[in-house]
């Protein structure tokens, strides 16, 4: 019998025998070694259950499960079942780990009890497969990282890519494990995350080598549509406490494509103080009873709380800087909205 170990590596396999390889060598170079790999195979027909037996018989840190084709999140809550340890790390087998990846994430949850979650930067490869809304999302998710900045943009996207992170099993099995309804299961748990208080943070190291593909499962799967990430923002949004301040609320951004964004939050009973907007044709228009204002009419007191509803990474920073210079703090009196 192995010693109890002191991470849990939950590895969802389904039809990965190209890349699966090079994943498991990344384990298996780690330079913290106290952890088991539970490797689910979700119902492949490939050889990856080869492959993956042919590694256990070589490390008995690896526990190969024959799940069937249960689907995505049922596999990753299967893995919280099984697992031994108290901190769970997640590993995709397309992707590729740094040796010190474990390590590094295993001293910072051990450092800081206040964190339920640590992730680390990410980088995208191979090179030539890297289109530039990727390099965006990466450029942005990669500065988001302490507790602060998680929840000044956890609205915007996600945050963290999935396999990067690392959590402490018994908070997230508190919080009910991985949503099995037809939601984006990592970033649901995210926001559920957020809305229990809960500090989420990332390392300043690109730990994770991601791969693109075209098929990848935010690409592919109904789950992943826009139009429910939309929805989920929504749901969270009007749960958030910073929206029961009393403060007026502000929509940035009246284009016809923010306010069908919008009118998910204004539906649940948030109806806009005024719009901000920067075209001269937009101001001085009314829309749904609130007026459209050039961005200095933010600039009084009190301050209302404004939801920047922009989705273009280089927009969001250059508004993000007007509301700095007129005092606003990302978090407390904004947030960003994706």
């Amino acid at each position: 019998m192995m010693p109890a170990p002191l991470v849990s590596i939950i590895l969802p396999i389904r039809n990965a025998a190209a890349t699966l390889p090079a994943c498991l060598r990344s384990l298996a170079r780690q330079t913290f070694t106290a952890y088991e790999v539970l490797a689910i195979d979700d119902g492949s027909d490939d050889e990856s259950p080869a492959i993956v037996a042919a590694a256990a018989a070589r490390d008995a840190r690896i526990v190969s499960i024959r799940a069937g084709r249960i689907g995505l999140p049922a596999a990753l809550n299967l893995g919280l079942a099984l697992a031994r340890a108290p901190i769970i790390a997640r590993m995709d087998a397309d992707d590729v780990m740094h040796p010190d990846r474990l390590g590094l994430q295993y001293q910072a949850l051990t450092e800081q009890p206040d964190l339920a979650l640590i992730a680390s930067r990410v980088v995208a490869f191979p090179a030539r497969a890297v289109r530039a809304g990727l390099r965006e999302y990466l450029r942005w998710q990669n500065r988001v990282l302490t507790p602060e900045q998680v929840s000044a943009e956890i609205y915007v996207e996600s945050p963290f890519a999935h396999p990067s992170v690392m959590f402490r099993r018994k908070a997230i099995e508190e919080l009910g494990g991985y949503t099995t309804e037809p939601w984006p299961e990592d970033y649901e748990l995210w926001l559920r995350i957020h809305a229990a208080g809960l500090a989420m943070a990332k390392l300043p190291r690109n730990l994770l080598a991601w791969r693109e593909r075209p098929d990848r499962a935010t690409r592919t799967d109904p789950r992943y549509a826009r139009e429910l990430f939309d929805e989920l923002r929504a749901n969270f949004l009007a749960r958030d406490p910073r929206l029961h301040s009393g403060r007026s609320l502000v929509y940035w951004g009246a284009g016809r494509a923010t306010r069908q964004r919008a009118r998910r939050l204004i539906e649940r009973g948030f109806p806009p103080a005024a719009w901000i907007d920067i075209d001269p044709d937009k101001i001085g228009q009314t829309i749904w009873g609130a007026p459209v204002c050039a961005p200095a009419w933010l600039d009084r007191q009190p301050r209302p709380f404004v939801l920047v509803y922009v989705t273009n990474h280089g927009a969001r920073d250059l508004i993000g800087g007007w509301l700095a210079a007129m005092g606003y703090q990302p978090g407390r009196d904004y947030l960003g909205v994706g």
